[in-house]
């Protein structure tokens, strides 16, 4: 420890950070203490900068300008994962995982335990065990990642962190993929290593569990500092507010009746296929439909199997009024009916293109004009996705993945757009995205069915379930328990319905 050195100077600190990517500015002189036995949160929009503040405090980035200060000492921290020999930890966002490895040999990769010059695999095997069980993971440490469900993969991704004795543990969404019963288990594993003395840097969109899990906020907008807070003082709604710089009491927009003689636009009976038994629902025309449930419900296989990408064992669909069988996504896109994928950065987008063919892709056939592609037709299709989703991108011609995830995410949404369907599914509209972007999607979608697009929304998130829908499914074990209308659309209700308290068939 350095001479003079308090019991209250920071573990890590940045000081007056900017940073720049060639000649465009994303950090604006930030400055943030982080101090050992303390949960300080970073919240921001998507685009905000604090990705890239995370990535220079754990050495992947360096900074333009500015200092970066390890116990009070100036220092120059090392790239490509090195600074983790300082106790300095990054959590990545996207699961940096070896998926044909075992939990154990991902937990110890490129620092494995040896005796006499072979791996010590007993050793590992045991350490292992016990991170398991101090957080309460179900798996084998001989389980292959391949075979996880997303939300134990994040937890293994924990498990690495926990197994390097970090001084700082940075965390970027770590909960955006757990359930609320994982959630409680990994806060009080935050907690233990908190009574440790280890500093944690919590990245999270989910303002609730700020306020539930942190000492401190730390708030960005636009690359620039706006304040730091005691938790303690701050409401999740003034955490909001200084996010995005406006009030959100309109966060939800108001909701439109559905016109009770409206045509039944789909229908579904007895839907049997893998994950799901016995399913029947129905969607009218400008309806907005919620499918809720804990995560392994079924909520995602159920349209799996509608839009072929699973196949179906049994039961009827029918849409429009005649009965229909989609054998591909090609097929329900071309009788109006699209899936937008939960997993935007696997399945959804191709993080290596360019923002026009990403939009064109689903609905090539509509731009094609002869034997090429119509790229005149492209651009301004790509020009009206940008005005009418409100997508930010410093260039049109960028990367998608160099995009926000909520720039990601409109972006995906106009690019089902495009295909005019007639019914939209969207699963976890809102996942990874702050609370400004929310706000948005969520009007974009009450417009949508203001239009007579029919939308099916699959979410985790209970109160946007609540905000934005009609009607209300609630599945648990791969059928359905309940069907809620009006005032039984209410976070008690679909908990009991969720949890097998509660089972009634309402159609």
């Amino acid at each position: 420890m350095p001479d003079g050195l308090s019991i209250s100077t920071p573990i890590l600190s940045a000081d007056g950070i900017s940073k720049s990517f060639g000649s465009v500015p994303v950090l604006f002189s930030v400055s943030m203490d982080i101090r050992a036995g303390e949960v300080h949160a970073l919240i921001g929009e998507n685009g905000a900068g604090k990705s890239t503040l995370m990535k220079i405090l754990s050495g992947f980035l360096q900074p333009t300008s500015g200092h970066i200060r390890v116990e009070g000492v100036d220092t120059e921290l090392p790239g490509n994962g090195l600074s983790e020999a300082l106790g300095i930890v990054l959590i990545h966002q996207e699961l940096n995982l070896a998926e044909q490895m075992t939990v154990e040999e991902n937990v110890f990769l490129g620092r494995e335990l040896q005796s006499r010059g072979v791996l010590d695999r007993t050793a590992m095997r045991a350490a292992v065990h016990g991170f398991l069980d101090d957080i309460g993971l179900d798996i084998s440490p001989q389980d292959r990642i391949s075979q996880l469900s997303i939300a134990q993969k994040q937890m293994v991704e924990i498990v690495k962190a926990m197994s390097r004795d970090a001084k700082v543990l940075i965390m970027d969404e770590p909960t955006a993929v757990l359930t609320e019963a994982e959630t409680e288990l990994f806060f009080a594993q935050v907690r233990r290593l908190k009574e440790r003395g280890t500093a944690i840097v919590f990245v999270s969109h989910k303002l609730a569990e700020v306020s539930a899990i942190s000492d401190q906020v730390t708030v960005l907008r636009d690359g620039q500092w706006i304040g730091t807070h005691a938790t303690k003082d701050l409401t999740p709604d003034s955490m909001a507010q200084m996010m995005v710089g406006r009030e959100l009491s309109d966060l939800y927009p108001p909701m439109n009746e559905v016109d009770v003689d409206a045509d039944h636009l789909l229908s579904v009976q007895n839907l049997t296929a893998p994950g799901v038994h016995d399913v029947s629902f129905d969607l009218r025309k400008g309806e907005i439909l919620g499918f809720s449930g804990l995560i392994g419900a079924g909520r995602t296989a159920v349209f799996e199997a509608i839009c072929g990408l699973s196949s179906r064992r049994s039961g009827s669909i029918e849409f429009d009024g005649a009965s229909a069988t989609f054998d591909s996504v090609a097929a329900a896109r071309d009788a109006g009916v699209v899936y937008l994928t939960k997993d935007r950065k696997e399945k959804g987008l191709l993080l290596g293109q360019k923002m026009r063919p990403n939009l064109s892709l689903f609905a090539l056939p509509k731009f094609v004009k002869g034997l090429s592609l119509d790229q005149k037709a492209e651009d301004a299709a790509l020009e009206r996705a940008i005005r009418r989703f409100d997508i930010r991108a410093r260039d049109p011609n960028v990367n998608v993945g160099d995009l926000s995830g909520g720039n990601q995410q409109k972006l995906l949404l106009a690019k089902v757009m495009e295909c005019d369907p007639r019914i939209l599914i969207i699963d976890e509209p809102t996942r990874g995205i702050d609370v400004g972007t929310k706000q948005q999607i969520y009007h974009f979608i009450a417009a949508i069915a203001a239009e007579g697009v029919s939308v099916v929304v699959i979410s985790s998130e209970m109160p946007e379930i609540i905000g934005l829908c009609h009607r209300v499914v609630v599945m648990r074990e791969g059928e359905i328990t309940g069907i809620l209308t009006g005032e039984d659309i209410n976070e008690s209700e679909i908990v009991r319905y969720a949890a097998g308290l509660k089972r009634e068939r309402q159609q």
